[in-house]
């Protein structure tokens, strides 16, 4: 991590994970064991039905509710969907947009995670930008280049200053739910790669100050060694998130970094 530069981000994705109730239990626990330094931004993607609950529970704490989704479209006939106006109106700061699952199982492609990557824009919400490789393609040494395409579609027609509220999430899918992880330095170096992308796209200032997480089974184990690396500048964290003990022995890893560096 480099505070120095940019804002350190630890967020929980807790995909289709905890009822209502549970959350509530989830959020009570969290917040009276929140650590009282402001050092580290959290954030929390839980399901839909969950995030009015999670924002009431929450209020007090410097705790930012993520959605996990959103519909490019304003408005219209997409039964099931919801829009980003929807969940500003909810008080949602955050939303994952191009989660590998989102892109294998319901096929979303470069071209609609970039229009949803507009549309979260447009209506003040903070992306977390997911991109990341498969098993196959690393094997390939592809890496870097699926990277630099996943990002610069992703990314087409994002001004200088929107890509200032964009996070972006490193994830490679041979990491995610496998138990597997990749090493601090291959996590390291795929940051580095984003940022060196970012920087031909929109200079130095910018690549420099932009938060890139690693997203591929952090847990409280390996969190220490993966934020290590001056490229990785938080988590997204799938399973180590449901249990407040486990995500907020990531938070304390990411302070304590944070803190030996001021």
């Amino acid at each position: 991590m480099n505070r120095k530069y940019r804002k350190t981000i630890i967020a929980g994705n807790w995909k289709m994970h905890k009822t209502a109730c549970e959350t509530r239990t989830f959020a009570e626990s969290l917040k009276h064991a929140l650590p009282r330094t402001k050092r580290c931004s959290i954030v929390i993607c839980v399901p839909f039905t969950n995030i009015p609950i999670a924002i009431k529970t929450l209020k007090d704490c410097r705790v930012a509710i993520a959605a996990q989704n959103m519909h490019w479209e304003e408005s219209g006939a997409y039964t099931g969907e919801i829009s980003a106006q929807m969940l500003v109106e909810l008080g949602v700061k955050y939303v994952l947009i191009g989660h590998s699952e989102r892109r294998e199982y319901f096929a979303e492609t470069d071209a609609i995670v970039n229009k949803k990557i507009h549309a979260a824009l447009a209506a003040g919400l903070h992306p977390i930008l997911c991109v990341g490789e498969t098993e196959a393609q690393r094997e390939l040494n592809l890496t870097d280049a699926h990277l630099n395409y996943q990002v610069q579609a992703a990314l087409s027609g994002v001004s200088s200053e929107q890509i200032k509220n964009i996070t972006i999430a490193y994830e490679p899918i041979w990491a995610i739910g496998t138990g597997k992880t990749a090493t601090p330095e291959q996590a390291g170096e795929a940051c580095a790669t984003i940022r060196s992308i970012l920087r031909s796209l929109y200079g130095a200032k910018l690549a420099r100050q932009t938060t890139i997480q690693y997203g591929g089974s952090m847990n409280p184990e390996n969190a220490k060694n993966l934020l290590s690396q001056s490229d990785v500048d938080g988590g997204l964290i799938g399973g180590a998130s449901l249990k407040p003990e486990n995500f907020l022995d990531i938070i304390f890893t990411a302070n304590e970094y944070e803190e030996s560096e001021t």
